[in-house]
């Protein structure tokens, strides 16, 4: 017995935002945001699941979400020059309201262009274009064509076909890692030694993504009171240490 499945289709990632928080009743000046990054990367993932690609629109915000989290994770606040915290979520909630804005107005006009469609069409269509036709001598402006003005249009189409053939082609990789993978794998870590430094964790998977994606997974296990750090010795390290009583999913 097969299963299908089928997600609903938004237009673009602040349209699904503004789904979650109008479903779960969410105030959007006040956004939780570990919910709402986990939601946001729930369906993304589904739609890989399902072989949908996935526009980059998308993949933008979610990295967007994901920059959040880490700076509200982040013990130490950013100051404004008024020495005033700035709450990361700022901008994307400026974002947001004015996605929610310009879609109440896109809406009453969706509906104008529907009254519109619905109306009679005009019946002197024909004798118009027969009145422009006759207007617009088109026999004389093809006697004013000479070969420099062929050649000129020719190669503006060359530049054209040349500017599109060479057009950049952005691919978007998908990375195989995921926040909540590299917390286990961390745990699995610590489950064999006392304690971990950060260079070590950097030189199990040295890539740059897998650098952020651990490093968010420490902060997470940090905030979850799973773990705890020291600070060690050399440029950005520390020490890594799992508390008592924690077990590994």
């Amino acid at each position: 017995m097969s299963f299908e499945v089928k997600l609903p289709l938004f237009e673009g990632p602040f349209d699904l935002l503004l789904f979650f928080i109008q479903r779960d009743e969410l105030d959007i000046h006040d956004i939780p945001i570990s919910k709402i990054t986990e939601d946001f990367l729930g369906y993304i993932h589904q739609l890989e699941r399902m072989n949908v690609e996935v526009a980059s629109e998308f993949i933008l915000v979610a990295a967007t979400l994901m920059r959040i989290k880490a700076k509200m994770l982040l013990p130490r606040p950013v100051i404004n020059e008024l020495g005033e915290e700035i709450d990361p979520r700022e901008e994307l909630v400026k974002h947001l309201l004015e996605y929610k804005k310009y879609k109440s107005v896109i809406a009453e006009l969706s509906q104008l262009e529907s009254d519109r469609l619905d109306r009679e069409k005009r019946g002197n269509l024909v004798k118009e274009i027969k009145q422009l036709s006759e207007s617009s001598n088109v026999e004389a402006e093809l006697q004013d064509l000479d070969l420099y003005k062929l050649l000129k249009v020719y190669q503006r189409v060359l530049d054209r076909y040349e500017y599109e053939k060479n057009k950049p082609v952005h691919h978007v990789v998908q990375y195989p890692y995921t926040i909540s993978d590299q917390k286990v794998f961390i745990l699995n870590i610590l489950s064999t030694g006392d304690k971990l430094s950060f260079e070590d964790v950097i030189k199990t998977k040295p890539e740059k993504i897998a650098v952020v994606y651990n490093f968010l997974a420490i902060l997470e296990l940090l905030q979850l009171g799973m773990i705890t750090i020291h600070l060690g010795e050399g440029f950005n390290n520390f020490w890594i240490e799992k508390l008592e009583g924690v077990a590994v999913d």
